[in-house]
């Protein structure tokens, strides 16, 4: 997740070196001193002289190993390549940015491979300084060389093409002097300066003569706690504790990381390793499934006390999940057909029966925050959006959007009809219990999908589809060809989910602007290509305010949900997980954070397990 920072304007000497502190922007009126607290539009929770997080036990114990688990497959151990599938825990465990993000704050970063940064006061380039303590894996001091290495590959065409669309804005990396580097920017962005705080940081030795996208195989050589120690594709994969870690004295790191072994074991299918976790084969499980939740979590080992199942609340944006229409292909590209395909599905009854009643069905691109557009738009919200009324629907402005519900007065029944006169305005009519266009196509859905369980959920759909006339397919394919395909875009409809922070900027480029609806493996799945979108995700990027934030977060949620890109799923405000009893967890939990990356940088192992 990504979060946004508004401008503090900070000035030094080229030779101020300050080590363990940490600059953090919030709303202000221009200055020229630096602070030594921010957030964005709320006082700063850590203050310069902090000690730890508050989600940390700074007396936890260094010891012990941790078994987790790893679903479907991998082959690589490069994260940043769109070809093959990275091990799980590179990302937290191997490698660093310049900057760390708190977990208890809707946008905060600390210092730590960058221990100095300051924006210019044009707010076209922002420069840091790299703390002369820290280094990589193999010993190496980190310079600002490797600095603009990393950057300059990531934004190459040998890296995931992600990349290019998230730091699109970065015109370049300079070098300024051996621990002092300067990125400049094309355009001001108020997030820009952030966002290339969170650049993952590696040594230029780890490709040696080897091109990059062709880097799979070679140990990481970066800066995080932990190194690769030894795995075997596809099957497990084991990290040790760096002993001569350069960061573990700093308070960005201090209760962090406790466990001597990490390491990962990959099951193909998560019923069996349900069965394996119970075995003790791993000691941690975050349940995605509310019937194995309801049903499955339970036994001996559960009512004695070995294994733990509780439900950790957080206050993440539960953003948004559905079966997500490829607009790319002509079907899909009436906004009619969208809405009928979205009718035929029975939430209501999915719940009650098939989960439990756990979910609160999802009806905004930002579910579970503020964000959430509420209401008929008034105000601001309203004086931005008539800017565009001649390009939206006339539906954003008189009637509220809400998902398809069976709750009375509504019913199936109606909503079926319903979807059938839409279908029939869009050119598609039942022949012979067949639903075909006027030049005789046949109307069929491929839905794509990679976890078990999911079929008990289509079949349901598929099933209301057919009273529709459509013929529905639905297969589960493995992880690396459902990767390949999402990738390529090849798919009808598939299971996707749009995550973001409480402060979403530049993130939303790669899910929703038309830069992304071509691009291969970013998060625009439905293939969204709206200029109106575009300029509203613009908006967010560049709000100089929280209140110009929600306002324009709003105005942009109303125009996703009205464009039907995909049947809304659900959400739920709690992490469902079930452990073995050997972990102390800190008192303080945080409050925007995936129980796993929790776990890694702040549980610990109790004595004697």
């Amino acid at each position: 997740m990504y979060l946004r920072l508004s401008i503090v304007l900070l000035s030094r000497t080229m030779d101020l070196k300050l080590s363990a502190c940490f600059f953090i922007l919030f709303f202000l009126p221009m200055t020229s001193h630096a602070v030594s607290a921010m957030g964005m539009g709320y006082e700063p929770k850590y203050s310069e002289h902090y000690k730890h997080f508050d989600y940390v036990n700074p007396a936890a114990p260094k010891q012990g190993k941790l078994t987790l688990m790893g679903l479907g497959t991998f082959d690589s151990l490069n994260p940043y390549l769109l070809k093959g599938i990275s091990a799980d825990g590179l990302s937290v465990l191997v490698f660093e940015s310049l900057l760390e993000k708190s977990l208890d704050e809707p946008f905060s970063e600390y210092g730590l491979i960058a221990d100095d940064f300051y924006l210019a006061k044009d707010e076209l380039s922002v420069t840091f300084h790299i703390n002369p303590l820290a280094k990589f894996s193999n010993g190496d001091a980190i310079t600002a060389e490797d600095v603009k290495y990393s950057f300059d590959t990531l934004m190459s065409k040998a890296a995931h093409p992600q990349f290019r669309v998230y730091y699109a804005d970065v015109k370049s990396a300079v070098i300024i002097d051996q621990l002092t580097v300067r990125f400049n920017f094309k355009n001001k962005n108020r997030e820009l300066h952030m966002i290339v705080g969170e650049i993952p940081i590696f040594s230029k030795k780890w490709a040696g003569d080897q091109d990059f996208e062709k880097l799979s195989d070679s140990r990481p050589i970066a800066s995080g706690p932990y190194v690769v120690d030894k795995y075997s594709r596809g099957k497990s994969i084991k990290y040790i504790k760096n002993q001569d870690y350069w960061a573990k004295n700093l308070p960005v790191r201090h209760g962090m990381f406790n466990f001597d072994e990490v390491t990962y074991k990959y099951y193909k299918d998560s019923t069996i390793a349900l069965e394996a976790f119970k075995a003790g084969e791993f000691d941690f499980f975050f349940e995605n499934y509310s019937k194995r939740w309801a049903r499955s979590h339970n036994g001996p080992r559960y009512a004695s006390g070995e294994i733990y199942k509780t439900e950790l609340t957080h206050k993440n944006n539960a953003g948004m999940q559905g079966f997500a229409f490829n607009t790319r292909l002509e079907k899909f590209r009436d906004v009619r057909v969208r809405r009928a395909l979205s009718l035929a599905y029975d939430f209501e009854w999915a719940n009650e029966k098939l989960f439990y009643n756990q979910y609160v069905r999802a009806g905004s691109y930002f579910s579970n925050s503020e964000l959430a557009a509420q209401g008929l738009p008034t105000g601001k919200e309203r004086i931005l959006l008539e800017k565009y009324r001649h390009q939206l629907p006339d539906d954003i402005f008189t009637k509220f959007w809400e998902p398809a519900t069976t709750v009375a007065p509504d019913s199936l029944r109606k909503n079926l009809i319903q979807a059938r006169d839409l279908l029939t305005e869009a050119g598609w009519t039942v022949h012979n219990g067949v639903l075909k266009n006027q030049q005789g196509d046949i109307f069929t859905l491929d839905i794509l999908l990679v976890q078990n369980g999911f079929d008990r959920i289509v079949a349901p759909y598929a099933h209301n589809l057919k009273k529709l006339g459509i013929e529905t397919n639905y297969r589960k394919v493995d992880a690396s060809l459902y990767k390949r395909r999402l990738d390529t875009f090849e798919f009808d409809m598939v299971v996707t989910s749009f995550s973001s922070s409480i402060s979403p900027g530049n993130e939303l480029m790669n899910m929703f602007h038309s830069r992304s609806a071509q691009l291969k493996g970013s998060n625009n799945l439905p293939g969204i290509n709206d200029p109106v979108v575009d300029e509203l995700v613009l908006k967010i990027i560049q709000a100089e305010d929280r209140e110009q934030l929600v306002i324009a977060s709003r105005a942009l949620d109303r125009v996703l949900v009205q464009g039907e890109y995909l049947v809304p799923n659900w959400f739920i405000n709690v992490h469902r997980v079930a452990y073995w009893n050997k972990f102390g967890i800190p008192d303080g939990h945080p409050l925007y954070y995936e129980p796993v990356s929790w776990l890694l940088k702040s549980w610990w192992i109790k004595d004697g397990k």
